[in-house]
């Protein structure tokens, strides 16, 4: 007999996610800096896509590995929490790591050790992701499920807005130096990832010990779960290899159709996002600074003495402005996040969803119109800077890819989570990663050669590339029939079909 599950209160609810602002927040600093920094050591503006593609294939590798294991673990620390603590300390490690690439040069070089701390936070980040996402299914009852991910989308975009500003503050603020020589990170950027990794374990930590998970007993009660569901007895042989092999790609063959749809709509939203966080930084320095894309050439940089001071100070004030960029669409986005449950229970949840995605599309076509080289100083409260009007300009199109970043973030997973076998939630939450994951691949494989063949290095027309995709995934949302199921026998009839 299944039991109903009982409804948490907000600060509950709160507490279940308040330990993804922190991972947001290293989130935001590697998706706002790592362009930034892998140029300062010497990738070329073809590559760069290249070595972003580290991300994705840690989630490709990582969340259906902890997924599985997390649906069959418990311990004194519950089922997804150990997960949770465990890729906080070792992204953590990367965060610190990372931007002192240049000092492991006498056994690394530079742009390389980069790429390997990239992969270890990544990989981090990554098993902290879906024990999230499962933290949620598992704890916040069906008819809190738009409230619990909205929730968890509100404080997401929060940790994106602190770590995406923050070295613009430390530049700007506190004083710290902005700009480096090839080869070189700047203080500024070094001292985030630091202040990062502080907050990032310090939320998580939050979390880990302000919830407490159901028990065993109580979870498969209020799933409709059979007591041998969810925990394999420490007695029992593990299967073989290719055993487990089997199981799992049969999961991935007679996944939910709404898993399916849903994969379409991913691809294109997430092909988008790949290119906006990779080739943003170089768009606006072309585009709204007036940098020449010669400078992203390494073979014209080895050809001069030292890249020239204006050029230097350019790119680092257009790497500070991408900061304030990436945190405007990420307020947008808390602020929608706010009203997005009541929207989705008013319109339903494919309205909001695909009209969020078709602003966002439309946003970053947009980009093409802002230029404007006029100087103005911009009061910003906590400080006042000079920057083309063109750079003010691009707020604007950051409310429309704010609003489809926290549809993005949430919409997916509410319409997901209903049609998963409650005893299969966090494969098959680890599977669907691979709708996040192989799209960025794609884009990683592809946008850089797109960029230097058919674009001749004009990174701006690159992000309209980004734009048209994400329209493209709004016409698939329409395409999705969501399909509500109670307990774990209803969903596993619905996979044998």
């Amino acid at each position: 007999m299944q039991a109903t599950q009982p409804r948490l209160s907000f600060w509950q609810i709160w507490n279940v996610s308040f330990g993804f602002l922190g991972v947001q927040f290293g989130f935001a600093l590697q998706n706002a800096n790592v362009s930034r920094i892998l140029s300062d050591l010497g990738a070329d503006l073809h590559s760069l896509s290249l070595f972003w593609l580290v991300a994705p294939i840690m989630g490709l590798i990582v969340q259906p590995i902890v997924g599985s294991a997390s649906d069959r673990t418990w311990n004194r620390l519950g089922r997804r929490r150990p997960f949770i603590l465990a890729g906080a300390v070792a992204a953590v490690l990367g965060m610190i790591l990372l931007p002192n690439a240049p000092l492991f040069v006498a056994f690394l070089a530079p742009m390389l050790m980069g790429a390997l701390m990239v992969a270890l936070m990544d990989a981090s980040f990554n098993v902290c992701f879906q024990p999230f996402r499962s933290l949620v299914s598992d704890m916040v009852p069906p008819s809190q499920r738009n409230i619990g991910y909205s929730i968890q989308s509100l404080l997401i975009n929060i940790g994106a807005v602190i770590g995406s500003i923050l070295p613009f503050v430390l530049t700007n603020v506190v004083g710290l130096e902005n700009t480096a020589q090839m080869g070189e990170v700047a203080p500024s950027v070094i001292w985030a990832f630091y202040i990062g990794a502080t907050v990032l374990l310090g939320t998580v930590i939050w979390t880990v010990f302000r919830t407490k998970e159901y028990s065993p007993e109580e979870y498969n009660r209020y799933k409709g779960l059979s007591a041998e569901s969810n925990v394999e007895p420490e007695n029992t042989p593990k299967a073989p290899f290719t055993v487990r092999m089997k199981e799992f790609f049969s999961l991935v063959v007679h996944m939910p159709k709404t898993m399916k749809q849903l994969a379409v709509v991913q691809f294109f939203s997430w092909f988008a996002l790949f290119i906006m966080w990779v080739y943003t930084t170089p768009a606006i320095t072309q585009h709204i600074w007036g940098v020449d894309k010669i400078w992203w050439d390494p073979a014209h940089i080895a050809s001069v003495a030292q890249v020239p001071d204006a050029i230097v100070a350019a790119k680092g004030a257009a790497g500070d402005w991408v900061g304030i960029l990436f945190a405007a669409y990420s307020v947008f986005a808390a602020v929608f996040s706010v009203f997005l449950a009541r929207l989705a229970d008013k319109f339903g949840r494919k309205t909001i969803y695909a009209g969020a995605l078709i602003l966002g599309g439309v946003s970053y076509v947009s980009f093409l119109f802002f230029q404007d080289l006029t100087m103005v100083n911009v009061n910003l409260l906590i400080t006042e800077v000079t920057v083309p009007l063109g750079a003010v300009k691009l707020l604007i199109p950051m409310i429309g890819v704010g609003i489809a970043w926290a549809a993005i973030l949430a919409m997916p997973y509410a319409m997901l989570a209903g049609a998963l076998p409650a005893n299969k939630t966090g494969v098959y939450m680890g599977i669907f990663n691979f709708t996040v994951a192989a799209p960025q691949i794609v884009s990683g494989l592809t946008a850089g050669w797109i960029l230097s063949s058919v674009f001749d290095n004009e990174a701006k027309y690159i992000i309209v590339v980004a734009g048209a995709s994400m329209l493209l995934g709004a016409i698939a949302v329409f395409f999705v029939k969501e399909h509500e199921v109670i307990g774990a026998e209803v969903a596993d009839k619905e996979l044998a079909q």
